[in-house]
């Protein structure tokens, strides 16, 4: 008998703030916090693959920290340097080094991803790739970081979600910061 693989998960792994809010109403997110307890680079280690949308691409997708960074953090961004990327995008069509550009067929193009072997693969926004992803039911696994702070106003995390999506608390963890991580898988029943 022949074992098969299981296909890659698609892991929405990203920090909220308690009013539902994934940056400012600038784009700001240094509100943030890294906490040390989290594990960050455990995480990264789980995964060889990086979704992102073309704006939070040109912001982070080749982002370089400060000098005078920690070495975890340098640690960090030289792990998310070494994963494949792939960038959704309307108008960009270029590829390079590990960036692939998707421009249309998300959902063909995902499930191919997803059936190719590998590592689960990290969701990492922007909003509307979300949404997106989110109504052609593309996410496995959903780990919401709820950070300790109220902004008021920004880019909230869902919107324009087109049906109910029902889920399953599987895993919780408080970190000594206030962050409290909430890991929800789909609910099959």
């Amino acid at each position: 008998m022949i074992k098969s693989e299981k296909p890659r998960k698609i892991l929405l792994d990203l920090a909220v703030t308690l009013d539902g809010f994934i940056e400012g109403p600038k784009g700001e997110v240094d509100w943030c916090i890294m906490d040390p307890d989290m594990d960050f680079k455990n995480f990264l280690h789980q995964i060889d693959t990086i979704l992102y949308g073309r704006r939070s691409y040109d912001l982070w997708g080749e982002y370089k920290p400060d000098t005078e960074v920690s070495d975890t953090e340098n640690e960090i961004w030289r792990l998310v340097h070494s994963k494949e990327k792939y960038v959704f995008s309307k108008t960009q069509k270029r590829s390079e080094n590990n960036v692939t550009f998707i421009n249309e067929n998300i959902e063909e193009e995902i499930i191919k991803l997803k059936n190719r072997p590998g590592k689960d693969i990290w969701l990492y926004g922007g909003a509307s790739l979300i949404t997106t992803f989110i109504n052609l039911g593309l996410v496995d696994e959903f780990r919401l970081s709820i950070h300790p702070i109220i902004l008021g106003e920004g880019r909230p995390l869902f919107l324009d979600i087109k049906q109910r999506v029902n889920l399953k608390l599987v895993e919780t963890k408080r970190f000594s910061s206030g962050v409290v991580q909430l890991c929800y898988r789909l609910n099959e029943n």
